[in-house]
């Protein structure tokens, strides 16, 4: 994994939700476990097929005129699919996703990128940089400052599309650099209210860039031990939402850890204050503040932060902290169903952002290094599933109340099973309780698509310094290297549509 280091002591041993109504219904029914509960969805086959369509059942009498059109996600029709798009924008995306999908070719750049000539000032680094700026960067970036992303936001929003406007920092290992990025967050969440309304969906933060990595670890550690002994007394612990399943892995905590020290209490609360100012600041401006997920070593102090947060600041129906959950563990679905169950008992209303998982190479050394198996699941036909799963699941929970709902999938297939759910469910633009979502520069087709079939769709919008984003663009280069070889069902109608568009002028 570019920029992400497996911690020395392991490697030694290897809302939005604008003017929603709500009606009275039957409280959400939860399965009495995960584990051998029915599948929402049915097993499909994953490969993206030009011929298919999402289609529900026919819809009542009281639905309105425009449904039979709504209900299908169409991504045949390449000239209605990339109407907004220039065809010089298209050539170049086109070219760049092309170029991403040859493995040799990524590795040469990534190689050229990490190397010590780009460390260093210099004609070479000039070069390799202006290179970068003008094809990979444009291409999955919103800009190096606040004026470019603004840009490219109302560029989107003129597309029918909105944005998840992210700070491109990664971690933080010391307080004043934590303060720096928070001052980050704190300007991202102030551009976007500059913005037109409802143009950004959310504001994303890593709390890696905003806790130090190792208190992380250590925060980690200490809940995980929790769980193995819940007699273990944590002092600093706020309330919280179940961070762990019965399943889930554990093996990263092999002792007993110290408690922390004075000086990790005093980061612990720098920490806290800072999301907590970030939550104000997003709640002043009616903005919903969506927290990444990481890798296992930390995820469990991350759920801490995320949960505890939502239960001070996430009121009536509206969501204002998103987490994330990624459905490649094992353990997702069952997580989210405590999570899920212990915030209806306390009235918390909750938003999730679901994802596939983009660290499956570290999680595999990280369980092997201690001799278990991996916490992923053991095909890509179970993960899919699992998302399949959790999707319909929350889908029939915030169609009958409170809760938000983000689906970020680049699968075809998942996104044409979630559309279909939701229409029978009745949730179309009028529903703004669920989003759906893609990475900038990346499945282009589906998201037009689904804006088109009347769903609200963001792309995710990283934004700096060509020199603070790199890591970010190494690290999605090098996690979505299948996704990207994968990417042929965009490849193919970018072509499609840039030969009509030559047809159309030369005849």
């Amino acid at each position: 994994m570019a920029t992400r280091v497996i911690p020395p002591r392991i490697l030694k041993k290897i809302r939005y939700n604008r003017a929603t109504t709500t009606t009275a219904t039957k409280p959400f029914a939860y399965p009495a476990t995960a584990v051998v509960s029915p599948p929402l969805f049915e097993r499909s086959e994953h490969k993206p097929s030009a011929a298919s369509a999402a289609t529900v059942a026919a819809p009542s009498s009281s639905v309105d005129a425009d449904y039979l059109t709504r209900r299908t996600l169409d991504l045949e029709d390449t000239e209605k699919l990339f109407s907004s798009v220039t065809t010089g924008r298209l050539l170049r995306s086109s070219a760049v996703i092309h170029a991403t999908a040859v493995g040799p070719m990524v590795d040469v750049g990534m190689r050229v990128m990490k190397s010590k000539f780009v460390e260093r000032e210099g004609l070479v680094k000039d070069a390799v940089m202006g290179a970068v700026r003008k094809t990979f960067f444009e291409h999955f970036c919103a800009g190096e400052d606040a004026a470019e992303a603004g840009r490219k936001i109302r560029a989107l929003n003129e597309a029918g599309l909105r944005g998840m406007l992210v700070y491109g920092v990664e971690d933080a290992h010391d307080n004043d650099g934590c303060n720096r990025n928070l001052n980050g967050f704190l300007r991202t969440v102030d551009v976007s209210r500059s913005l037109p309304p409802a143009s950004v969906s959310f504001v994303i933060v890593k709390i890696t860039a905003i806790c130090p990595m190792r208190l992380l670890e250590r925060i980690s550690d200490l809940l995980r031990w929790q769980q193995k002994d819940p007699s273990f007394n944590l002092p600093w612990k706020q309330d919280s939402l179940p961070i762990f399943a019965d399943s889930s892995p554990l093996y990263h905590t092999q002792n007993k850890p110290e408690p922390l020290t004075p000086e990790e209490e005093s980061d612990l609360e720098l920490a806290s204050q800072r999301l907590v100012e970030l939550c104000q600041k997003c709640v002043q401006a009616n903005i919903p503040l969506l927290v990444d997920a990481e890798h296992t070593t930390v995820q469990p102090a991350i759920d801490y932060f995320t949960y505890s947060s939502a239960i001070v600041h996430n009121k009536g129906d509206n969501p204002i902290v998103f987490g994330t959950l990624q459905t490649y563990l094992k353990d997702s679905k069952e997580r989210l169903l405590l999570a899920l169950k212990a915030a209806d008992k306390m009235g918390v209303p909750m938003g999730f952002k679901l994802v596939r998982g983009a660290y499956m190479s570290m999680e595999s050394k990280i369980a092997e290094s201690f001799g278990c198996e991996s916490p992923i699941h053991d095909t890509i036909e179970d993960t899919h599933k699992c998302f399949n799963d959790c999707s319909s699941l929350l889908l029939e929970k915030i169609a009958d109340g409170p809760g938000s709902l983000v689906l970020a999938t680049h699968n075809v297939e998942s996104g044409k099973l979630a559309a279909a759910k939701a229409h029978d469910l009745g949730m179309g633009k009028v529903h703004h309780k669920l989003e759906f979502a893609q990475l900038c520069g990346m499945s282009e087709a589906l998201s037009f698509g689904l804006s088109n079939a009347g769903f609200q769709v963001s792309k995710y919008l990283p934004f700096g310094p060509v020199d603070m984003v790199m890591p970010y663009l190494l690290r999605r280069a090098e996690e979505n290297r299948g996704l990207l070889a994968a990417s042929g069902f965009d490849r193919q109608l970018m072509r499609k549509e840039l030969g009509r568009r030559l047809k159309a002028a030369v005849f």
